[in-house]
């Protein structure tokens, strides 16, 4: 029997220092739309288990469930232009 192997996610270093500046911060709009992000890209991904559990923490930490986290996103959304266009020219990462 094989075990499935645990994969690198390609933007695992870049998130890993995101994860780490949400660790600590504080629960800002910006910070739940980052959070909301990542868990949707990590969320059923075959690795990145520390960047995973951290995500975990960070619901804790923030007192939020998953679904509140995405309902506080979703109405971030609605009533903000969140991920205004950055001066410096840099992309967004959607991946």
């Amino acid at each position: 029997m094989s075990e499935l192997q645990e994969q690198k996610h390609p933007q695992e270093k870049k998130d890993r220092d995101t994860v780490n500046l949400l660790l600590s911060g504080e629960a800002t709009e910006e910070n739940l739309l980052e959070l909301a992000r990542l868990k949707i890209r990590y969320g059923n991904f075959p690795g990145a288990r520390d960047i995973q559990k951290d995500l975990e923490l960070l619901l804790m930490k923030w007192h939020l469930t998953e679904e509140e986290l995405y309902a506080k996103s979703r109405q971030i959304y609605a009533t903000n232009q969140a991920y205004q266009p950055r001066l410096d020219n840099q992309e967004e990462d959607w991946s």
